[in-house]
């Protein structure tokens, strides 16, 4: 199973949010340049990137940023955030970037995002979907940077998608983003028994090595981990490492232990293996 790290850009610095909550920010002192470099020394073969602007309210100035990221060819770059047209998706694949997320627009325009697919190849794109657990039981979908529901369910949401159209998919849940308290393992199998021909990502409340092992369980092709591999980065094992986390008014930074070790360990071994 792939360990795809992860950066959310809002403003041009790399923050990570709190269940989607933009009011829940932690802002990180390291620039998005020299994390990429970071997990490509650690050995991560990609790198998933949302812009948190574009996200949100369709503006912002992230994206030349990521595409001077992606001029780097340092990392291939899986790249997210208000996809809301396909001149967006020939722009960054244009750039360089290696595959791109559309989210709400999978879920409020379907045919449009089946014609894109068709158009740039299933390899190309990510279909993305944020989801909480309702009462019931069920996945159901958020949109817009989670600030809207969708009324769908996961699986209602991927049916509306033509049979064999699709190969990625991106699934995030909202309540553990963020919050350092384990993937929802039951999802994920949940997913891979309903749809086992497609490749899932699992993101949202990663911790350490032990929860990559019981992701690989269930049979996704990769897991995306932010905040574990941000906020307890050893990297080179320098002191700087340290100072890479400045946490606002309500939101503790934690500092190295085990788990960055073991999440890092986990980069370098795929790296020894391919």
């Amino acid at each position: 199973m792939l360990l795809i790290p992860a950066i959310d850009l809002r403003h041009g610095r790399c923050v990570r949010l709190l269940q989607g909550d933009f009011a829940a920010e932690t802002r990180y002192a390291a620039e998005p340049g020299e994390l990429l470099l970071r997990y490509q020394a650690l050995g991560a073969s990609w790198l998933h990137l949302v812009d948190l602007d574009r996200a949100r309210d369709g503006g912002g100035t992230n994206r030349t940023l990521i595409e001077r990221l992606a001029g780097l060819a340092a990392l291939r770059l899986q790249v997210g955030g208000g996809i809301r047209a396909a001149q967006d998706i020939a722009q960054l694949l244009d750039a360089g970037v290696a595959r791109v997320v559309v989210g709400s627009a999978a879920v409020e325009c379907p045919g449009t995002v089946a014609a894109w697919l068709a158009r740039f190849g299933r390899e190309r794109i990510c279909l993305a979907f944020d989801v909480r657990t309702e009462t019931e039981g069920e996945p159901r979908v958020r949109t817009h940077g989670w600030t809207r529901a969708s009324g769908l369910t996961l699986w209602e949401a991927l049916g509306r998608l033509p049979p064999g159209s699709v190969r990625h998919v991106l699934c995030t849940d909202i309540e553990r983003d963020g919050a350092m308290s384990g993937p929802n393992f039951a999802l994920y199998a949940a997913a891979l028994a309903r749809f086992p021909m497609l490749a899932w990502q699992a993101s949202g409340g990663v911790r350490d090595v032990a929860d990559l092992a019981e992701l690989a369980k269930t049979g996704i092709t990769a897991a995306v981990s932010g905040k574990a591999l941000l906020e307890e980065m050893t990297f080179t094992g320098s002191e700087q490492s340290k100072d890479l986390a400045v946490s606002l008014p309500g939101q503790p930074s934690a500092h190295a232990d085990s788990r960055t070790a073991s999440l890092a360990s986990y980069l370098a071994a795929a790296r020894s293996r391919s």
